[in-house]
């Protein structure tokens, strides 16, 4: 293994990131409506369960997923009436004072690291990229690397994400469009949910 493939993993990770979903909607929603802290706390939750899944592919969990399909499967299950229960959630107090939405400190941590938990298809994924970008004779120290490295690229980008987001422009905006973005995001959150729970 070399610095390449760090970098083309790296570029692969941001463009996964970027891509809508349970995550970046979490995150978005935390920071705006609760402040840059609990924005970086939401972000460090999703980041530490998002490494620990490349961690586990490393390790050949996908291959004790398809060893044991009623494991992956109560997960899927699992993740998705998490998912469907924060769209709810999100949906039912859409015209709540702000105050009352956000999740903070700790709790917004633990929320980040449950709505990353609750897609076991990013073990699947994670394996798929990583057998694609990286040879397979990986030691012990380079897989530890590989993690590390997927932690700190993640922590850095929803610190950013928090910061810009929990600026007075966005916190104004979303406070006045707050029951549409609100009951929008829940919308795709329970979207996303659906398709995990349907999903064969």
């Amino acid at each position: 293994m070399d610095w390449g493939h760090l970098i083309v993993f790296n570029v692969t990770l941001l463009a996964a990131m970027a891509a809508p979903g349970p995550a970046l909607l979490f995150a978005l929603r935390q920071s705006v409506s609760g402040g840059f802290i609990t924005g970086v706390l939401t972000g460090a939750g999703l980041a530490v369960v998002a490494a620990a899944w490349t961690g586990a592919a490393l390790l050949g969990l996908d291959a004790v997923f398809a060893l044991f399909p009623f494991a992956y499967s109560g997960l899927k299950l699992i993740g998705a009436l998490y998912l469907l229960w924060v769209a709810y959630g999100l949906w039912r107090d859409a015209a709540q004072p702000v105050g009352k939405e956000a999740t903070p400190g700790a709790k917004a941590f633990l929320g980040g690291m449950l709505v990353n938990l609750a897609n076991p298809k990013s073990v699947l994924f994670a394996a798929s990229v990583l057998i694609v970008i990286f040879p397979p004779d990986l030691s012990l120290g380079q897989k530890a690397l590989i993690v590390g490295n997927h932690l700190c690229v993640e922590l850095a980008v929803y610190a950013l994400f928090a910061a810009a987001l929990a600026s007075p422009p966005a916190r104004t905006g979303y406070l006045r469009l707050k029951p549409v973005i609100d009951r929008l995001a829940g919308a795709l959150l329970g979207a996303l949910g659906l398709r995990l729970l349907l999903d064969r």
